[in-house]
């Protein structure tokens, strides 16, 4: 580690303080043509911004292994770990929120981008609709019901289409998926496919109804639409939604009252829908995702088969939709949970004489829950701070190996501030979510 390598007095060093580089955008690598060269990492350009962003954490994980093997420290910090240590975190402090930019910017075009995604998809979506009904036309031959069904879809991927337009700064026809954390909601996406299931299945009906002429045939497609027909898929529509509702409206009253910690994402990923914050795989999520993702297949394969009816969704079938759901909402509500204090003590370096805490001794902070999920980016880490008494303290990056060993989630290590008076003071830590602790007393000896 740094430190250790400055106490030692082995670490390497030129002997003046190196000057931080600001952020600027290099200029575009150009071609004679004019356009964008694919070793741009300028911000104008898509491949600019990913390639700049690539490039600067590089930059910084390279810059963390050289202060994490003790290169690099001035000569002048050598013998003094606590300035050492402070030198190093506020280094990487700035590569740190470097890198951030360069996050922000990728995800922003990454976003502005993805409408373009949803309209490819949606008509390919039309495309695989009518080649399949071509190839089951052979057979049988075509009918209106085929007819109906193909208008449907393009009239549905049309308004798809004109959402993704309008809302292209916002991700496309995925504006509405994406949470307030910028990260896709899978309560959203599951109710979101049960209605636009619902929805085609309405446009098909209608319009077979306006292409019939005969009284018994329009009689026939309005009895479709009874409710001893449609009840499961009806049932398990309304759960989808009010899961979707209630999801958010528990997700912002924890949130408001610090009994959960969300850090806001760079950019909304396919991954959200089955991971948590974190990036780890959520078995909740899972199970809810696949369930209805069988279940809708299921009323698709239904609806294909009678296209003159909603779709007959078993009670069997919408009671698993049903457990799954009452499954995902516990784990959502259950998940979390407000960071605590345990305990505080002297950090005492090995040979060190065991004594009271004093100004310019390090603590050790015990507890839980001070890296919330999502938050583990060294920008984000660098954001949390320690109020020791009336002084705030900025949690010291310390590098080591592919990582840092402080801060953690069960750990921080902080310096008393010579600012602090003799005498009982109250500790508290506030995470990089701007969540709270306990106040933890501890005894500042003169």
């Amino acid at each position: 580690m740094a430190v250790d390598t400055a106490r030692d007095g082995t670490g390497g060093g030129s002997g003046a303080r190196e000057e931080a580089v600001p952020l600027q955008k290099t200029a575009p690598a150009q071609t004679p043509s004019g356009a964008h060269s694919t070793s741009c990492t300028c911000g104008d350009c898509p491949h600019g911004v990913r390639e700049g962003h690539r490039h600067a954490r590089e930059d910084f994980r390279r810059r963390r292994d050289e202060l994490a093997a003790g290169k690099g420290l001035p000569a002048a910090l050598a013998h003094s770990p606590g300035a050492s240590r402070q030198w190093v975190s506020d280094e990487l402090t700035r590569a740190a929120r470097r890198v951030a930019e360069r996050a922000r910017d990728e995800g922003a075009v990454r976003l502005q981008s993805m409408w373009r995604h949803t309209v490819i998809g949606t008509w390919a979506a039309v495309g695989v609709l009518l080649l399949g009904q071509l190839l089951s036309a052979l057979a049988v031959g075509w009918t209106a019901d085929r007819t109906a069904s193909l208008v449907a879809a393009v009239i549905a991927a049309g308004v798809v289409s004109l959402a993704a337009y309008l809302h292209r700064e916002r991700g496309g026809a995925l504006a509405p998926l994406i949470g307030e954390d910028n990260r896709l909601s899978t309560s959203r996406a599951v109710a979101a496919a049960w209605v636009l299931l619902a929805v085609y299945d309405i446009l098909v009906l209608a319009l077979e109804l306006a292409g019939r002429s005969g009284r018994a045939e329009r009689s026939v497609l309005i009895e479709g639409l009874e409710l001893s027909r449609g009840a499961g898929l009806l049932t398990v529509l309304a759960l989808s939604c009010a899961v979707a509702v209630f999801v958010r409206r528990t997700v912002s009253v924890r949130v408001q009252h610090q009994r959960l910690q969300k850090v806001r994402a760079d950019r909304p990923r396919a991954a959200d829908l089955l991971t948590d914050d974190a990036g780890r795989g959520s078995f909740c999520d899972v199970q809810y995702v696949l369930i209805s993702g069988v279940a809708v297949v299921f009323a698709a394969v239904r609806l294909a088969r009678q296209p003159d009816q909603l779709p007959d969704l078993p009670w069997s079938l919408a009671l698993l939709v049903v457990v799954s759901a009452a499954t995902y909402l516990t784990g959502k509500y259950a998940e979390g949970g407000r960071p605590v204090v345990l305990s505080v003590v002297r950090a005492r370096e090995v040979g060190d004489l065991h004594a009271p805490i004093r100004t310019g001794d390090d603590i050790e902070i015990r507890g839980a829950g001070f890296v919330p999920p999502g938050a583990g980016e060294p920008d984000r880490l660098s954001r949390m701070v320690v109020r020791v008494g009336a002084v705030h303290v900025p949690v010291p990056l310390i590098p080591s190996g592919n990582g840092f060993s402080n801060p953690a989630d069960a750990t921080l290590t902080v310096p008393v501030p010579v600012e602090v008076e003799p005498g009982r003071v109250e500790i508290q830590v506030v995470t990089a979510a701007g969540v709270e602790t306990n106040r933890y007393p501890i005894d500042v000896a003169d």
